[in-house]
């Protein structure tokens, strides 16, 4: 066969162009990728005041905060800006009926009043380094591919160990172009993260469920932290006397606003998209499993909002649990509408197409290219039951609290029910398991649980098949005739996961004979039902076919990367720093309709319903608002911008991250993308793609006007 070295293909396109708006790109490569097409499109920073490893540059103020979001240092004192539903779970921790910081909002006056939050984290990229040719160094063509990664797993190995015991800084080495290429990433984590301010959700998630996802939007999505270390200056876990974190840079934040055709660009730790994936396996995607979880979750949603309308508590118990089950269930609506309306599958078809014509037409990439699409096929229609199988189990059986709850208590009844009980193992794990019961019991509404087990169940005994399913599902059928509320009747009875007391009682005595009674638990044979199913039908199979796939995506990333020569490819996101851009500019949704680029303060008070939760109006921005009151935050018209759409390519992980104009000084903060895009984690569309962003200014005059706490504001570097 001809070779072709990856390292060409990149070589060459650097040369190339992609269109703007499209991508996630990496940092260091902006200058040799990017940058020129950057400045045309107007921006006047050079690469290297983005990212820099030789003096301080953007890179130092941006953050993965926890595990899921993107968040900025904005002042010399270590102050973080990121989405108020980024901190949302912190922000529910610290309220209760007395205090609910949810519903009344938070701010810490001084320092000594921000709010710790133990195992919260903010981590930091120091540097990052291509090491492919030593992660893929010693492959040869005779190794199979389990050989292959486990050469791949060694080399990695080796190369963080030696790094990490180098640098002092936490490494890891990351795959790119589905593992055609690697970077090892220095990174350093902080652990003393603390709660200095959040607005209340009627700002913060203003527009509830509703609005999630859409366009216009007029919510103040933002939370507010701080960094603390030890004296030294370094990361420390929770310590009174800690000090705020003195970064090496700090971004900027711009009064100027934006408006329709400026440059800007979003830089965060995107989650996960999947560009180059064939169209089966976006078939299976949007056609196949999202159905079935939209209906599931769609009805545990309901069942949330039908007790919080009626009970203040209930609906704080139950506010980070409807926002993470509704997230995912809108987007998946959304995005399988997408991909419909690109007509998504045929055009991937239409390129496979090509690419098959393409391999066949040359000898020399036969054997590597020719047949892989076939083997797609066969695998990825494997696939759909298993998909569907798995899918249930996560939505349907662990849909259910008490079952999910349980399972943390599967380690400590094997540890019970072994011949020779380690009695102080077993008394470490069930101090550690008395904690994450108060933890529970804190945030649990059982008959919520018994109305969404009765609904989940019976969707599980309709729409997956008799012979391929858990156990537990046809002993309902052969036990209880069917009758599935007096099979859920019985488990919440007899399990002993309803009662916090009598848990709190076993773990306290931790004796082997009491806690080898939880394998006889309903909800843990339940449990062991659903896992013996899937280790004995889904589990190997899965693993087989979505190895295969790996392999397969591999080579196929590897040849549309050397058929389309003349294409900029950018890497799949993978939860490490990239940054993309793009233009601030409005959308066509639909015949007839456009939408411009900003919202404002009076679209707040057009939506503003009193009996709608969602769309309940603090009184003091009313009052803000019928005053004009709106300080140096107002644009040129003497308006209150509230949110603006650009067509910077985010997804997932984006939430919170920083949207920066021309010169690299903070306009907004990232959180959230237009419903008619939600598809963009599978395929870009340039015409509706949309990041939604808080606009800054709007930030600011909440922090400071409505909610009176100026002196966050001092702390940061403003640029009128």
């Amino acid at each position: 066969m001809k070779k072709i070295s990856f390292w060409w293909i990149i070589g060459m396109l650097l040369l190339k162009s992609a269109s703007a708006g499209e991508g996630m790109w990496i940092p260091m490569l902006l200058q040799q990728l990017n940058e020129k097409e950057m400045k045309a499109m107007g921006m006047r920073i050079t690469a290297e005041d983005i990212y820099s490893v030789n003096k301080s540059s953007l890179k130092d103020a941006i953050v993965l905060f926890g595990r899921g979001c993107t968040a900025e240092i904005v002042s010399d004192q270590g102050l973080l800006l990121t989405n108020h539903h980024c901190g949302y779970g912190q922000i529910q921790k610290h309220s209760s009926v007395e205090h609910d910081y949810l519903t009344n909002g938070f701010w810490a006056m001084s320092q000594s009043e921000e709010l710790p939050n133990p195992g919260l984290t903010v981590t930091m990229l120091m540097k990052m380094e291509d090491v492919s040719m030593a992660v893929l160094s010693g492959l040869t063509n005779e190794l199979s591919e389990s050989q292959r990664n486990a050469k791949i797993s060694e080399n990695i190995r080796i190369l963080t160990e030696k790094a990490a015991k180098e640098s002092g800084f936490e490494v890891v080495i990351r795959s790119f172009f589905n593992g055609n290429q690697y970077y090892m990433l220095y990174n350093q984590v902080f652990k003393d993260i603390r709660l200095v301010g959040a607005p209340p959700s009627n700002i913060g998630k203003f527009g509830g469920d509703t609005d999630n996802w859409m366009w216009p939007r007029h919510t103040g999505d933002f939370s507010v932290f701080r960094i603390y270390v030890d004296k030294e200056g370094k990361p420390s876990e929770y310590k009174p006397d800690n000090v705020p974190f003195k970064p090496a840079y700090h971004l900027p934040i711009s009064l100027k606003g934006v408006e329709e055709g400026d440059f800007t660009f979003v830089f965060g730790y995107p989650a996960r998209t999947s560009q180059y994936l064939p169209s089966q396996a976006v078939k299976l995607i949007t056609e196949v499993s999202n159905p079935h979880k939209v209906n599931l979750r769609g009805t545990r949603l309901d069942i949330f909002k039908k007790y919080a309308n009626s009970d203040p508590k209930v609906r704080i118990q139950y506010a980070a649990k409807d926002a993470g089950v509704a997230n995912a269930w809108k987007k998946m609506i959304g995005e399988s509408k997408g991909i419909r309306r690109l007509d998504g599958i045929a055009r991937k078809q239409q390129l496979e197409q090509d690419f098959q014509k393409w391999a066949n037409a040359d000898v020399a990439f036969q054997k590597a290219y020719a047949p892989l699409l076939p083997a797609f096929e066969s695998n990825y229609k494997e696939l759909e039951k298993l998909t569907l199988a798995n899918d249930y189990i996560n939505e349907c059986g662990l849909g259910i609290e008490l079952i999910r709850f349980s399972a943390m208590f599967k380690p400590l009844s094997d540890e019970a029910s072994k011949p020779k009980t380690d009695q102080k193992k077993l008394e470490e794990m069930s101090k550690k398991l008395q904690n994450q019961v108060k933890e529970f019991f804190q945030d649990y509404h059982q008959p919520i649980d018994i109305e969404v087990a009765e609904a989940m169940i019976n969707a599980y005994l309709n729409n997956q098949p008799t012979d391929f399913r858990p156990d537990f599902l046809n002993d309902i059928n052969n036990d209880f005739k069917g009758n599935v509320s007096d099979w859920v009747a019985g488990l919440f009875e007899k399990s002993i996961f309803t009662s916090q007391n009598k848990l709190l009682a076993m773990l306290e005595d931790a004796s082997p004979r009491k806690i080898r009674a939880l394998q006889k638990d309903p909800a843990l044979l339940t449990l062991k039902s659903m896992r013996d199913f899937y280790e004995t039908r889904l589990q190997k199979p899965l693993q087989n076919l979505n190895a295969s796939n790996d392999s397969l995506q591999r080579i196929y990333m590897r040849g549309l990367m050397e058929m389309q020569n003349n294409k900029l490819f950018y890497p799949d996101a993978n939860f490490t720093l990239r940054v993309t851009y793009g233009k601030v500019e409005g959308y066509q949704p639909a015949d007839a309709v456009y939408y411009n680029h900003y919202t404002t303060l009076k679209g707040i008070m057009e939506k503003e319903d009193p009996n709608v939760y969602d769309y309940v109006v603090e009184e003091k921005l009313k009052a803000l608002y019928k005053e004009a009151d709106y300080g140096i935050y107002a644009d040129t018209n003497g308006e209150m911008r509230v949110a603006f759409a650009a067509s910077n390519h985010t997804t997932g992980g984006n939430s919170g991250s920083p949207v920066l104009n021309a010169d690299g000084q903070m306009v907004g903060i990232n959180f959230d993308r237009c419903w008619e895009g939600t598809m963009s984690d599978l395929m870009y569309d340039p015409a509706v793609s949309r990041n939604i962003s808080a606009d800054i200014r709007y930030v600011l005059f909440i922090i400071d006007k409505f909610a009176g706490a100026k002196h966050l504001v001092d702390e940061m570097t403003i640029v009128r």
